[in-house]
């Protein structure tokens, strides 16, 4: 297969936050893009900026030869590969599938065995980075699959991501993005009841960033999500319903490993607590009010019910 981008074609399934950017760097890149998303107005953008729109993940398919999936949950991505006009129903020998869902390595690996039986490669390749990365192109991408089939890609991962790394075979990609999400937890956690420690103190929460950014404290989520939650902006980078799945897939991993993570527990039950309050399509950043409500506070007045 060819990467020549005025020859390869590319299939796009999914267009949310983190999707529509990144399609979109493939076809300002040159790469002639097909689409498909369940929600067709959200995909207008980018077929008004020269994509095609398809009926359905199997015309994608026919249409492409290499195809890009990003949706929501693991029975999403089972049912655009495998479902009655999924993208298997339309596949040919010699294409490229690649899922960047975040989703059950078991998952991965059943789908690469059934795509190997067509003729096709199967790659899982999650992100992480959020809607920052995905907008600037800066996005950690990490594989599982054939490397051969990886190697072919390396100038479409270079128009999404900054960092690509192959983990090995199927489902190590997904292994990989379950142990970032595990850190992503704990870095969460720690900087929502940091910054309502700062508050209840009666500290300056811009002094207090200006202090602590350059630190040991210092992480993705302080840089990119604290200054979010100063400016009460609880909107998403990352659904909250996703993270809660992303958590769920990992202590559904670690049960089987026969591992404890009571940690993540922890952080999994504080934010189906978000959850229930209305909270699932706002950004990670909102457990700070869960946490401010187990104090009997609030996070400067804000509460899911009243944002979401």
């Amino acid at each position: 297969m060819n990467a020549d981008r005025s020859s390869l074609r590319v299939g796009w399934i999914g267009t949310g936050v983190m999707g529509a950017p990144m399609a979109r760097h493939l076809l300002e890149a040159g790469y002639p893009v097909s689409l498909f998303n369940r929600t067709p107005q959200r995909a207008a953008p980018l077929i008004k900026s020269g994509a095609t729109w398809c009926d359905s993940p199997s015309a994608v398919a026919e249409a492409s030869d290499v195809v890009f999936t990003i949706v929501g949950y693991p029975n999403d991505v089972r049912h655009v590969w495998a479902g009655e006009q999924g993208l298997l129903s339309g596949s040919r020998p010699g294409q490229v599938f690649v899922d960047m869902t975040t989703s059950s390595p078991q998952l991965a690996e059943e789908l690469a065995e059934s795509a190997a039986r067509r003729g096709i490669s199967a790659l899982d390749a999650p992100v992480s980075g959020g809607d920052v990365g995905a907008r600037q192109g800066t996005l950690s991408i990490m594989v599982g699959g054939k490397h051969a089939a990886f190697e072919q890609l390396q100038p479409l991962w270079q128009c999404l991501g900054k960092t690509i790394v192959h983990h090995g075979p199927p489902g190590s990609g997904q292994h990989a993005k379950l142990v970032n999400q595990t850190i992503v937890a704990g870095n969460m956690i720690g900087l929502c009841e940091a910054l309502l420690y700062a508050q209840q103190a009666g500290l300056q929460l811009e002094r207090v960033l200006q202090s602590i950014s350059q630190g040991a404290a210092s992480s993705w989520a302080l840089q990119n999500l604290a200054p979010r939650l100063l400016n009460m902006d609880l909107q998403p980078g990352f659904f909250v319903q996703h993270f809660v799945k992303d958590m769920g897939l990992v202590l559904a991993e670690a049960e089987r490993m026969r591992l404890v993570l009571p940690g993540l527990s922890l952080v999994k039950q504080l934010y189906t607590s978000v959850l229930s309050h209305g909270g699932a399509t706002l950004g990670t950043q909102a457990l700070v009010i869960a946490l401010a409500e187990m104090s009997n506070t609030t996070w400067r007045g804000l509460s899911p019910a009243s944002d979401a």
